[in-house]
């Protein structure tokens, strides 16, 4: 997402034309009725009450055979052989999974960044995800020119439109006593338990180490959990300057200006720093080897960091940016970037042994013609790549069907971990009386493709364009309402909720004990005499 913000008229012209041509009839889905009819852009027709049949249920700590009945939106019951009566929607589930709906920790939508805007907004990109088998995300809240609060607001307008539930986190761009303020206020009044800081995006979103240190002790004393995007901003900018002095404009220059040793340098530092303060530690889109390693010996030492990978480390390496048709090549243009290969099959391999905890997808779409912004200078290419809607199939096709992980800890890093960690389990992530009607009915037996023509997404590209697998998301429940059934989308815009997200998760357990037995251990200061002549 780096750049040198610079603006080109006539690519403007061609955004502008092409944000308002027509949508290829295959990517089409319902908008408040505009390019659908209304009949197909209604709530779904099915009752309030619903009733799962003969499925194997799995939660994170278990599976088991049993109906599963909703009413109103919640679970009421979980067990074998649930009786109800004829008003009752019913779904058989007989040799499929039913699980929770997936919780996406890490989006970008209708995000403002490099003089253009995601293609995806709060209704495509959720629409996009409840096809995909996501029932929840949770995205980034960009504050105003520094103000949290006007950066809170202005995501509440784009979120109007929501078809699902979601969360916010914060970043945290600068820091003086009205920011500080502002935490406060986000934590205690509006539902943020999380705040990110960028240590990359040199002139943009990057903060010093004072300003990281501030942002740890204030989030510590509030039970808010810090996070990272861990890349060594200066370092980066300098390998920048050495691509453009090469003669490298093109869209591999990106990737070998930020190396793999950059995020490792920002990951330990942001790491120790947060050792210092005592504070819980979340590390973004984790894409490297060196990173993860980085996490892996934290957390040997006791250290609470959790790391989060996202499914293009684990599903691409970076022979994309290296392809010879910019189109091609630009799609894949994300920061961290993908890595060479290996460092996909390491990551899995750490998500596998828990190293690793949960998968995100750092959702940020930009379609060809606002990637064409940097056709002269990799430095213009907008930032980010598709997943939410492929997350929960390429998850279960690399790590399940490659036998790396079970199906209840495929609900773990799709679902239930994200919901801990971020204090709103049981509610979500689980399929248990009381939880909210977030379910997915999933058919390990059928298959998927993946197409830019067939995806929800309004970008007319896709980073795992022709992939296919095996396991299928047939149902989507999403707030007690079927929305995603026979290949086809039921939602309607301003039907999501948000989801306010309380402090103090369990990562803050024991901080205190932790704090009280590190001073203990000073034993300072200590009492001295003055020598007497």
């Amino acid at each position: 997402m780096e750049s040198s913000f610079k603006t080109q008229p006539l690519l403007l012209l061609l955004l502008l034309l092409f944000t308002f041509s027509s949508i290829t009839e295959s990517n089409q889905f319902c908008n408040a009725g505009i390019e659908y009819g209304e009949s197909s852009c209604g709530v779904s027709s099915s009752s309030s009450k619903i009733l799962i049949k003969g499925g194997t249920v799995v939660n994170a700590h278990r599976e088991e055979v049993a109906d599963v009945y909703v009413e109103d939106g919640i679970i009421v019951a979980v067990k074998p052989n649930i009786k109800v009566g004829d008003d009752v929607t019913m779904l058989d589930a007989t040799g499929k999974f039913v699980m929770p709906g997936g919780i996406d920790p890490h989006t970008h939508l209708a995000f403002e960044f490099m003089g253009t805007e995601t293609v995806d907004d709060f209704f495509s990109g959720q629409a996009a995800a409840l096809a995909g088998g996501t029932t929840m995300h949770i995205d980034f809240v960009i504050p105003v020119s520094g103000s949290l609060t006007a950066g809170f607001e202005a995501y509440e307008k784009k979120a109007k439109k929501s078809c699902m539930d979601y969360g916010f986190h914060m970043a945290i761009t600068k820091w003086d006593e009205v920011v500080s303020k502002e935490v406060e206020i986000m934590v205690k009044e509006k539902g943020i338990n999380s705040f990110k800081f960028f240590l990359a995006y040199k002139g943009a979103l990057m903060i010093n180490d004072e300003l990281l240190l501030e942002g740890f002790k204030k989030c510590k004393s509030l039970g808010a959990l810090a996070m990272v995007h861990a890349e060594n901003g200066d370092a980066v900018y300098e390998g920048q300057k050495r691509m453009i002095e090469l003669g490298i404009f093109g869209p591999e220059g990106h990737a070998l200006s930020r190396p793999s040793l950059l995020e490792a340098e920002a990951t330990a530092r942001a790491i120790r720093l947060a050792g210092f303060v005592n504070t819980p530690l979340y590390v973004v889109h984790v894409m490297s080897i060196d990173a993860m390693e980085e996490i892996a010996t934290a957390r040997r030492k006791g250290q609470r960091v959790i790391g989060e990978p996202v499914v293009s480390g684990l599903a691409l390496d970076e022979s994309g940016v290296w392809d010879p048709d910019f189109v091609t090549a630009a799609k894949f243009v994300m920061s961290p970037p993908i890595r060479a290969s290996g460092h996909d099959k390491a990551l899995q391999a750490a998500l596998s042994t828990g190293i690793l905890q949960l998968v995100g997808t750092d959702h940020c779409s930009f379609n060809s013609t606002q990637k064409a912004l940097g056709i002269d200078d990799f430095r213009n290419i907008p930032n980010g790549v598709n997943g939410i809607e492929e997350r929960m199939h390429l998850v279960w096709d690399i790590m399940v069907e490659s036998g790396q992980i079970s199906v209840t800890d495929y609900v773990r890093i799709t679902s239930t971990e994200c919901a801990r960690i971020f204090n709103i389990y049981p509610r979500k992530g689980a399929i248990l009386p009381g939880s909210d009607a977030d379910i997915i009915i999933f058919n390990p037996n059928s298959s998927f493709e993946i197409t830019a023509k067939s995806h929800h997404s309004r970008s007319d590209t896709n980073v795992y364009e022709g992939r296919r697998g095996k396991g299928k998301v047939e149902v989507t429940i999403a707030g007690g309402r079927i929305v995603w059934e026979n290949d086809e989308l039921k939602v309607v815009p301003g039907s999501g909720k948000y989801v306010e997200m309380p402090p103090f998760a369990y990562l803050f357990n024991g901080i205190d004990k932790a704090d009280a037995e590190y001073l203990s251990s000073h034993r300072a200061p200590v009492k001295r005499f003055k020598s007497t002549d």
